[in-house]
């Protein structure tokens, strides 16, 4: 199954625009607790639909990341945070029953082509 999604979230605001949040580890440690926790939840109800009633007993990740420009980018500083993100989704809508070893067995990272209109992070769950 792949799941794709968007490099970063709009967060709706009370008395202003939405601000744009990019999702990486540059951002995420500087992210207050309120902003991490709104972001992981938007982040599930973009997953959700896709999990819906899906169960796994042991899987691995494979984590493609396709960029929207030819900037040089840490690869693992974007996608670390989505694989955060992402097992947390799939733990709490029932997919697996904890994202430990003994149920995620392995997760990669790869590099795919640029998108400038569509710059996104294809996940691929596989079952073993």
């Amino acid at each position: 199954m792949i799941v794709s999604m968007p490099l970063y979230i709009d967060l709706e605001r009370k008395t202003m625009p939405a601000k744009r949040y990019y999702i990486n580890l540059n951002n995420y440690r500087n992210w207050q607790y309120h902003v991490s926790n709104k972001l992981k939840i938007k982040y599930k109800d973009i997953v959700r639909p896709a999990l819906y009633g899906i169960t796994f007993k042991h899987i691995t990740l494979d984590f493609l990341l396709h960029r929207g420009d030819k900037r040089r980018v840490d690869r693992s500083n974007i996608l670390s945070i989505h694989e955060k993100f992402l097992c947390d989704a799939i733990v709490e809508c029932g997919c697996i029953k904890d994202d430990n070893d003994n149920f995620l067995h392995s997760t990669h990272y790869y590099t795919g082509n640029i998108d400038k209109k569509n710059p996104r992070v294809d996940i691929q769950i596989k079952e073993i």
